[in-house]
């Protein structure tokens, strides 16, 4: 197993953690944002103060990577990469939809074998960024940009229970009227919540180039069709 650092800075909320050996035994955060730039140094210093003080080697840093805010992930992936120069760390890439699952497969036994998860991040108005993963987190439908309306993710809704979560969920309740949508309340993207994914990456080998990741910014909608931002 492996400690690792853990920032999240996807949306309004801001966060760190540390896990070791699959734990979580480090957390802060903020949901009252965006004032990353404000937080995430002073938070970063405390978990790596922690970790210090403990004697916990760290062997990587695991970075929310989007689709989020465009700032808060900038200053997310600077500050990680930041760290992993400067301790000679390995980096990893989470997705932020990914991340978004973690609560709802550790704290939510009822869904059915079957079920397929939709986090949403809000963009505007209508339009949200979403994924469709199974229970296993086996992508369905890989992320996109969409424009919801009573038609929106019909081909699953017809075949399996989708159960809708994040940001973004809120604001499709009145237009996703299938009986087989469902969704999930109060799942925000926490650096607390990245471990699981993290302990895979690690186990996996999956580790990003520090000198050219960049993370998976948000699009800006024109005449219906994502476009991405400059």
């Amino acid at each position: 197993m492996s400690s690792i650092l853990h920032i999240e800075t996807s949306t309004t909320a801001c966060s760190v953690a540390v896990s070791q050996d699959g734990q979580c035994i480090f957390r802060q955060e903020e949901r009252k944002g965006p004032s990353h730039a404000t937080l995430l140094g002073v938070f970063v210093d405390e978990a790596l103060s922690f970790a210090d003080s403990h004697a916990i080697p760290l062997d990587a840093v695991a970075v929310s990577c989007g689709p989020g805010s465009y700032t808060g992930l900038r200053i997310g992936v600077s500050m990680a990469k930041g760290i992993c120069y400067g301790r000679d760390l390995r980096l990893i890439g989470l997705p932020t939809l990914q991340v978004l699952c973690v609560p709802v497969l550790l704290y939510h036994d009822e869904l059915p074998d079957d079920a397929l998860l939709c986090p949403m991040i809000d963009a505007r108005r209508m339009e949200v960024y979403a994924a469709i993963y199974d229970r296993a987190l086996h992508t369905i439908r890989p992320t996109n940009a969409d424009i919801v309306d009573e038609h929106s993710y019909a081909e699953f809704l017809e075949q399996h229970p989708v159960y809708f979560f994040g940001d973004g969920a809120a604001k499709c309740k009145d237009r996703l009227t299938h009986p087989n949508a469902h969704f999930i309340d109060g799942i925000y993207p926490q650096a607390s919540m990245m471990f699981p994914l993290a302990e895979r990456a690690m186990a996996e080998g999956r580790f990003e180039d520090v000198a050219y990741f960049e993370p998976f910014y948000l699009k800006e909608f024109v005449a219906g069709k994502p476009k991405k931002l400059v």
